[in-house]
């Protein structure tokens, strides 16, 4: 069989080798979950399950579609996209429509961990009352893993009765304990339906302030750094390679290290900022503990981290622009305010755009930023303490799923990155739809 031309060609290669890669990982992890039912085996080892399926099947479909052999060096760069892109995005969608948390993790819960003194079949003699020893009131349908060395199985309580359970299925072993496990469960839109019942206490006003701070980010960072750009720009200028040098140095830093600078500089008691107003007379701003203020704070550090992007990104569009037309424009009698309206700016317009809607893309989802700087406070009346004033949504899905309440609500967290997903869609399809930006691919 002669390999297909052309784009269909590519699609069925790439089709069939991520088949291969999905049915070795279906079989290897279906080899894992049978095993371990009677062996103790290690996680990793769905892996090696996996390898010994794959080798022998890239061997048989190379034999029956010989040109495939051509793209097996897709096949590690495929796994990974497996692994670490499609595989998380499918674990979100799933967890999104279950009440998966911290309490409901699908482990068992080794405080309720209890004796097995006799097993005949599907039923167990616990050394206490079944309902005190596992804390389940009731417990009929309650999952629960049996134990002993080197050996462990699930099953589901069917019936019980003093320290007696009866399970819905026999044990190939004789278990030595049991622990109730902490099971989750589909719940579908559930988590969907809570988000949208505490809207005005978290999606509303944590949206809103998303949206004003990606805005106001490319709006303060592109203006400065046009500015820095065509000021630097000017030849005229001495020392200008100086300038552009330490200009440049807050971009050059790890950002990690900025903001934790910056939360010191814009402490309360003890920052050098409030410090310095205090000299002037200027009684000392609350920056990181006023929810006013502490948006203004978090602007400007993106500002102060943003700006040599902006700049380095606006001298790299001027140099494209010949020098010519400044020449023929100053002939004509054009003053340097019309060279800057008729000339500069047009021309930057097009090179700059696609660079205002990918800082407007990388700012909407800024969490190091958030999370650095404020942790998302300070608290806010009337506000869930997983978004507060400065929590963007990401920061408060990640709040969400690892400290909602005292403990981690991974579902919930998961249902909010799918909102985080589609508005996030939605806004870039409105960015290019104004703006044109794929009216010349078309």
């Amino acid at each position: 069989m002669k390999h297909p031309p052309g784009l269909k060609g590519f699609l069925l290669a790439m089709g069939l080798l991520l088949g291969l890669l999905l049915v070795a990982t279906g079989l290897g992890l279906a080899a894992y979950l049978a095993l371990s039912a009677r062996l103790d085996l290690p996680g990793w080892s769905v892996l090696v399950f996996a390898l010994l399926v794959l080798v022998p099947g890239a061997v048989a479909v190379g034999r029956l579609f010989p040109w495939l052999t051509d793209w097996y060096y897709f096949l590690p760069a495929l796994a990974f996209l497996l692994v670490f892109t499609l595989y998380p995005i499918g674990l979100t969608v799933y967890l999104a429509f279950t009440d998966y948390s911290g309490k409901r993790n699908g482990f068992p819960d080794r405080s309720t961990e209890t004796r097995v003194v006799a097993h005949e079949g599907a039923r167990l003699v616990l050394e206490a009352e079944a309902q005190e020893a596992l804390r389940c009131d009731p417990c009929v349908g309650e999952v629960v893993e049996a134990y002993a060395e080197g050996q462990r199985a699930r099953a589901r309580i069917q019936a019980v009765e003093g320290a007696t359970l009866l399970l819905d299925r026999a044990l190939p072993f004789t278990p030595a304990y049991v622990a109730r496990v902490n099971a989750f469960h589909f719940v579908g839109f559930k988590n969907f339906a809570f988000i949208l019942s505490q809207a005005n206490q978290a999606l509303f006003p944590v949206f809103l302030w998303n949206l004003v701070f990606a805005l106001a980010t490319v709006v303060l960072n592109g203006l400065v750094g046009l500015v820095l750009g065509l000021v630097l720009n000017n030849r005229a200028l001495k020392l200008r390679n100086l300038y552009r040098t330490l200009l440049i140095v807050s971009w050059a830093l790890p950002g990690v290290i900025t903001v934790q600078v910056w939360v010191a500089l814009l402490n309360y008691n003890f920052g050098a900022i409030n410090r310095l107003l205090g000299v002037l007379g200027i009684y000392p701003i609350p920056w990181l503990n006023d929810p006013d203020w502490a948006k203004v704070a978090v602007l400007l550090v993106n500002l102060w981290l943003g700006f040599p992007y902006m700049m380095t990104a606006t001298l790299g569009a001027l140099s494209t622009i010949p020098d010519e037309l400044y020449e023929a424009a100053k002939v004509d009698g054009a003053t340097p305010w019309q060279a800057l309206f008729r000339i500069t700016l047009p021309l930057l317009e097009k090179p700059m755009l696609p660079i205002l809607l990918s800082a407007f893309a990388f700012n909407f989802n800024n969490f190091y930023l958030i999370y650095l700087l404020t942790g998302g406070g300070p608290a806010q009346e009337g506000r869930l303490a997983t978004a507060q004033a400065t929590d963007i949504l990401i920061s408060w899905a990640y709040k969400t799923a690892f400290s909602a309440e005292g403990q981690s609500a991974y579902g919930l967290g998961a249902a909010i990155s799918l909102l985080i997903f589609a508005i996030t869609v939605a806004i870039s399809l409105v960015n290019f739809r104004v703006t044109g930006a794929l009216r010349e691919v078309r």
